[in-house]
C-alpha cells in the first residue's frame, strides 16, 4: 500500500501545494483542516481517493491522534497571523505545534516537517514570533529529528502579501506600507513544498533550514515591483512605526469589543512589531541550497498571477501589442 501523509493546515497556502507534490509522489494524503467540506479543492490534486480532507482540531488531543493514525509522515502548516478566541498565538502555534510532535513521536511517526517562520526568537517583542520559537523548541523536545522550515515571506499565486497590495493599488493613487525599509527575501511557495517533500521522504537531515530567494529587497522595493508588473503608477507613502502602532491597536480594540465580529485584516500591533525587524535569512544557516533546491526569483513569478490587477487585466498584452501596429 502506498504510503501516507498527514498535513495540518493542508488546504492552506502552503499546504495545498505540498499536497500536490505528496500526491505525485504517489503518496496518500490526508489533509487535516478544521471545515473539509473548504477544502474540496484538494481531491483533484490525485486520483480518486488518493487525497483526502478530514476534519481536525489542533486544541485537541483526540482530533489531532484520530487524523495521524496510520501516517508515515506528518506535516504541520498550521499558523496564525492575528490570534482571534480561542485561536490564540500560544493555542495554535506553540501548544499545537507541541501536540502535533509529541502524538507523532507516541505513534511512531517516520518523518515530521514544520512549517515555522525566519525570526522565530522568544526574545522577540513580537508575540507571533515568541510563539514560533515556542513551537520549534516543543517540535525538537518531542521528536529531535524533525525537519523545521523557517521561510521569509511566501509568494506565489494565491499569497496574502503580493495579492493584497496589488488589490490596495487599484483603489487610488497612494500605496501606504509600514516598514518601507524593512528587507525581506521573498521565496517561492513551491519551493517551500519542495522543501517540505525532502523533509518528508527523509533525504534532509534533521534541524533547522532558512528559506529565502535569491533577491533581497526593502518592503518598498517589492511594492515598485509589484507596481511594475501590473502596469500601475503610484506614490508609496510609509507609515510611520508609531502611527501603524495606534492604527493597529485601535482595529485590534475593535475585534476585541465586537466579540470578532470585526476581523483585524488590516493591521495589528503584533504585525507593526514584526515590520521593525529585516526578515531575511541569517548568515550561516542551511538553506534551500542544503537541500538541492535552486531558489526562484519573484520577477520570474509575478507576472503569472498578478496580470489580473492591470487596467486591462488579461487583454494589457494585447493592447500593447496592438500599439505597435503601424496606422493604414
Amino acid at each position: 500500500m502506498s504510503k501516507l501523509v498527514t498535513i495540518y493546515g493542508g488546504s492552506g497556502f502552503v499546504g495545498r501545494y505540498i499536497a500536490r507534490r505528496m500526491a505525485k509522489e504517489g503518496w496518500r494524503v490526508r489533509v487535516a483542516v478544521r471545515r473539509p467540506n473548504d477544502a474540496l479543492f484538494v481531491k483533484p490534486y490525485g486520483v480518486v481517493g488518493q487525497v483526502e480532507p478530514v476534519a481536525c482540531n489542533i486544541r485537541d488531543d483526540a482530533s489531532v491522534r484520530a487524523v495521524m493514525k496510520g501516517a508515515d509522515a506528518v506535516v504541520n502548516c498550521v499558523g496564525i497571523l492575528n490570534g482571534h478566541g480561542k485561536n490564540t498565538f500560544g493555542a495554535v502555534q506553540a501548544d499545537g505545534a507541541a501536540r502535533i510532535a509529541r502524538i507523532a513521536a507516541e505513534e511512531g511517526v517516520a518523518s515530521l516537517v514544520h512549517l515555522s517562520a525566519i525570526g522565530a526568537d522568544e526574545n522577540s517583542a513580537s508575540e507571533y514570533q515568541q510563539t514560533k520559537a515556542a513551537g520549534e523548541k516543543a517540535v525538537l523536545q518531542a521528536f529531535p529529528s524533525a525537519v523545521i522550515l523557517r521561510p521569509s515571506i511566501i509568494f506565489g499565486n494565491e499569497d496574502g502579501f503580493f495579492n493584497r497590495f496589488a488589490s490596495m493599488a487599484r483603489l487610488g493613487p497612494v500605496l501606504p506600507v509600514v516598514g518601507a525599509d524593512t528587507r525581506f527575501q521573498p521565496v517561492y511557495v513551491d519551493d517551500v513544498a519542495q522543501a517540505a517533500v525532502k523533509g518528508i521522504k527523509g533525504e534532509a537531515a534533521p534541524g533547522i533550514y532558512e528559506l529565502g530567494g535569491p533577491d533581497v529587497d526593502t518592503f518598498r522595493d517589492l511594492m515598485r515591483q509589484m507596481l511594475a508588473v501590473i502596469h500601475r503608477r503610484r506614490l508609496i507613502v510609509n507609515v510611520p512605526f508609531f502611527v501603524a502602532s495606534i492604527m493597529g491597536g485601535a482595529f485590534d480594540l475593535l475585534q476585541a469589543v465586537t466579540l470578532g465580529l470585526f476581523r483585524n485584516g488590516l493591521i495589528t500591533r503584533d504585525q507593526v512589531r514584526n515590520l521593525k525587524s529585516d526578515n531575511v535569512v541569517s548568515p550561516g544557516a542551511r538553506t534551500l541550497a542544503d537541500l538541492g533546491i535552486t531558489p526562484t526569483a519573484v520577477g520570474a513569478v509575478l507576472p503569472e498571477y498578478l496580470w489580473r490587477y492591470r487596467p486591462s487585466g488579461q487583454y494589457a498584452a494585447i493592447k500593447d501589442s496592438a500599439k505597435n501596429l503601424r496606422k493604414a
